[in-house]
């Protein structure tokens, strides 16, 4: 079997895996073998997304290249000089948010993966932020949670790291920014026996 360039030195298994698959006996009703190929072949390009960093449109791109390709986006915003910012949220539990900001005249100008910690300090040492400010900057959030009596609430964002954090931005009653930093994410918080 040819090798896969997303596969590397894996593409033994892979025949490995359709060369068992031929010793057993399937129904000839239910599955060909061209058909069982077929099936595995998606699977091997579907699980291709996951090898390598994903790219973002390129600068000059039209506007509407983009939105045919990747979809409506999860907001927009407003951005000075007619421009505007398409948000791309993967949340709840997706790790990355792309930003795809175009000028006036639809053209992408820059796309970026915006959680991530250099975005994060940026944002840290922002002062007199909103909620509109911080969306515009890193996006929709994965979870939100009101902060009790105070009237205030925690935002959460989960993003690509080895570690089991997100970042967390907590609001005023207001609505302005009060705190933020990095906390366990409650998903790797294993359940715990002991009294």
């Amino acid at each position: 079997m040819p090798s896969h360039p997303c596969l590397g030195d894996r593409s033994g298994e892979l025949s490995g895996a359709v060369a068992l698959s031929r010793s057993r006996a399937l129904p000839r009703s239910r599955v060909s073998l061209p058909r069982l190929g077929a099936l595995l072949g998606a699977v091997v390009l579907a699980g291709c997304a996951g090898f390598g960093a994903p790219q973002g449109p390129a600068a000059g791109t039209a506007q509407a290249d983009v939105l045919a390709r990747w979809g409506q986006p999860t907001a927009r915003y407003t951005l000075p000089g007619g421009g505007t910012r398409l948000e791309y949220a993967t949340g709840p539990f997706g790790r990355t948010t792309w930003m795809v900001d175009t000028d006036g005249a639809g053209r992408v100008v820059q796309s970026r993966q915006v959680l991530n910690e250099r975005d994060f300090l940026e944002l840290q040492q922002q002062e007199g932020l909103d909620r509109e400010g911080v969306l515009r900057r890193i996006g929709t959030p994965g979870e939100r949670q009101a902060i009790g009596w105070t009237g205030g609430e925690f935002w959460s964002w989960r993003y690509p790291t080895n570690d089991c954090l997100w970042f967390q931005v907590s609001f005023t009653r207001e609505g302005r920014v009060n705190g933020s930093g990095y906390g366990i994410d409650p998903r790797c918080d294993a359940p715990s026996n002991r009294d």
